[in-house]
């Protein structure tokens, strides 16, 4: 039997083990950290991934969470079939992909969630209004922001939603790289974290 690809228990499996398409996002491993350690996932988590891209996050969960349920929605077929393929390659069971178009295709799902997580999505309001209706109490939303605008939203709709104990993280992330003959420091984009709980 082959050993498998990521072999410990700790997150952080590094970006090049997993299947890519051009052009479909993934979230890098240092963001992914900050996002899986803002989440507070336990084993019997049941997770919502809006937007799951590559699916690093259902991976990396699954993992964490042997009793619990990840649950991906990605509207693109092309990118559900990619999130299936990276389950398969580190033997996750306990994540279901779901292909469709959020918030609308929310109200379908089953079980309600104890964590959700956002990456990106349009229009960002009402996917977060929409997904907060869905969270179980003493449940928490993760979501990521790369732009001001987002930023703003997201913090605006966490208040209007009465989110308590909200986080606010920036990632400062630089990567050692070779260029050449030199090893220089290569800086990742930043991106905002936000975190809110439902009680």
């Amino acid at each position: 039997m082959p050993s498998p690809p990521w072999p410990y228990t700790s997150p952080g499996i590094p970006d090049e083990l997993f299947e890519r398409l051009p052009g479909i996002p993934m979230t890098q491993r240092d963001t992914r950290l900050l996002l899986i350690s803002q989440l507070r996932l336990t084993t019997d988590t049941v997770l919502w991934d809006i937007g799951a891209g590559t699916g690093t996050i259902p991976v990396e969960a699954g993992l964490l969470c042997p009793q619990g349920q990840i649950i991906a929605i990605e509207r693109d077929e092309e990118v559900v079939n990619l999130i299936q393929a990276n389950c398969d390659r580190f033997a996750v069971k306990n994540v279901d992909i779901i292909q469709g178009n959020a918030p609308g295709c929310l109200d379908d799902l089953q079980p309600q969630p104890t964590r959700i997580c956002i990456e990106g999505g349009h229009p960002m309001q009402d996917l977060l209004k929409t997904a907060w209706s869905h969270l179980q109490t003493n449940g928490r939303l993760v979501a990521s922001a790369s732009s001001l605008e987002t930023l703003y939203v997201v913090s605006e709709t966490f208040s209007s939603l009465h989110a308590r104990n909200i986080e606010v993280v920036q990632s400062v992330i630089n990567r050692l790289e070779t260029r050449g003959t030199r090893q220089l420091f290569a800086a990742v984009d930043p991106m905002f974290i936000l975190s809110g709980e439902k009680l």
